[in-house]
């Protein structure tokens, strides 16, 4: 057990360095408070981690959506006024990826390492931590892949068991193995530059590989385990048995992807996505998979230009915890009943990268406000943070399930505005003059 009882008053403890616990640990040393981050990896791996870098990206190398105006954009422009540092990271490790913000991950996530390790008032301490601190204020940014005996300790102080649902993991793909004369560049109704490789598909070609996605041999499930899915990231063989016709309105919707050149419309469009910025290697989006590996070698090279593909990495499937936040958070993200200690990331059920950052943002400057004995006041309502937040300490209803950023958490008068995109640019703008002024509370000055 970690005990500060000896310890400098002041320190704050953050558990996992993740998105949510790098961030974390990152505005908070940026507050002069003293940070002692402890990070598992190398020590002790999890199933979906390749590295012992802080931040690693697992799922996908991108961030999301990122011009304006939409709600993803929106959320990163509120943890830009902070200066986030992952956010910063992702700036400046961006890859090509039309409207997205995607990022090479490998150096994305030693630039956070770099920075995390070089921070004089943060310690980087590289072991399990399998029982929650017993002095405080502490924030658990763990993770979906929090460790069985850390999970048992959680279990036990929030006194109920864990959620969960199953995420999956896209393959990623060796350019140099690609057949570029039967793909075209190009980015969906030319926003961006020509950013995506894409593969066209006949009618024929569509039917054939909607077929072998739908019967290829999957990895199974335990027998005491129910598949439960995140809607915002099916697998591509769950999606196929939904109906032939779903993938091609789907992540292979062929609208606004006609060859530059010839004009020519397809059937249906499987993208991929750089993964670095050398261009070495390329994601294929949407398609997230439990197929054997042997089955994602078979049926992805059915796909017209990936007839030879290599892999540099297959598509996987692993279990993500989270706790039922609205029964057990404070709306400043700690514990109703063990004040001073917070939760923050995808454990507590945002689901996406820049929510799990938005997560460790606040948890922190609500700890940093404790430390120093000042008041702490949440962003508001109708900022992306403050939506966010609500969402994961206020929601009632039956199901509690994990959430990105959309408008429709907003509770705005803008949202009666027939024209979307008006209606969006509207609530853009007041969140941020609303962010404005909160951060004038929270630092003491007006931030622009």
């Amino acid at each position: 057990m970690i005990s500060r009882n000896n310890r400098v008053k002041g320190y704050l403890t953050i558990l996992g360095a993740g998105l949510a616990g790098s961030e974390a640990a990152w505005q908070a040393a940026e507050r002069g408070i003293r940070v002692d981050l402890y990070e598992m990896r190398p020590a002790k791996p999890t199933p979906a981690h390749k590295t012992d870098h802080c931040a690693e990206l697992v799922c996908s190398n991108s961030l999301g959506n990122n011009q304006s105006p939409s709600a993803p954009y929106l959320l990163k422009e509120e943890l830009r006024k902070f200066n986030s540092l992952v956010i910063s990271a992702a700036d400046a490790h961006a890859v090509p990826a039309g409207a997205a913000l995607a990022v090479d991950r490998d150096h994305f996530s030693k630039n956070i390492t770099e920075q995390l390790s070089k921070h004089p008032n943060i310690t980087l301490i590289r072991e399990e931590v399998i029982e929650i601190p017993s002095e405080g204020p502490v924030i658990i940014a763990t993770g979906p892949l929090t460790s069985p005996k850390l999970s048992e300790s959680i279990s036990h102080l929030i006194g109920q068991e864990y959620l969960y649902f199953y995420d999956a993991i896209s393959p990623i793909i060796d350019a140099n193995t690609i057949d570029y004369d039967k793909t075209f560049f190009a980015s969906r109704y030319d926003k961006g530059a020509d950013d995506y490789l894409n593969c066209p598909l006949n009618k024929v070609q569509y039917y054939s590989l909607v077929n072998e996605l739908k019967n290829g041999e999957k990895v199974p499930f335990k027998s005491f385990e129910k598949p439960i899915y995140f809607e915002g990231c099916m697998p591509v063989e769950e999606l196929a048995l939904r109906g032939d016709k779903t993938l091609s309105f789907g992540p292979l919707k062929p609208v606004g992807l006609s060859h530059p050149e010839t004009k020519e419309q397809f059937y249906a469009v499987v993208q991929l996505r750089h993964e670095n910025k050398e261009g070495t290697a390329f994601n294929l989006v949407g398609f997230q998979t439990k197929l054997t590996y042997p089955e994602q070698k078979r049926v992805i090279r059915m796909i017209p230009g990936l007839e030879n593909a290599e892999f540099f990495r297959f598509g996987a499937i692993h279990r993500n915890t989270y706790i039922n936040a609205p029964d057990v958070l404070t709306s400043e993200l700690d514990l109703k009943n063990n004040k001073g200690t917070y939760f923050a990331g995808q454990i507590i059920g945002v689901e996406g990268y820049v929510e799990s950052v938005a997560m460790g943002l606040l948890a922190a400057l609500s700890a940093v406000k404790r430390i120093k004995g000042e008041v702490y006041t949440n962003p508001p309502d109708d900022t992306a943070l403050g939506a966010l937040l609500k969402y994961v300490t206020e929601y009632r209803r039956q199901s509690f399930q994990p959430m990105n950023i959309n408008y429709g958490l907003f509770q705005v008068h803008e949202m009666k505005i027939k024209d979307k995109r008006e209606r969006n640019k509207k609530i853009e703008l007041k969140a941020l003059d609303s962010l404005s002024q909160w951060m004038e509370i929270i630092n003491g000055e007006l931030i622009k």
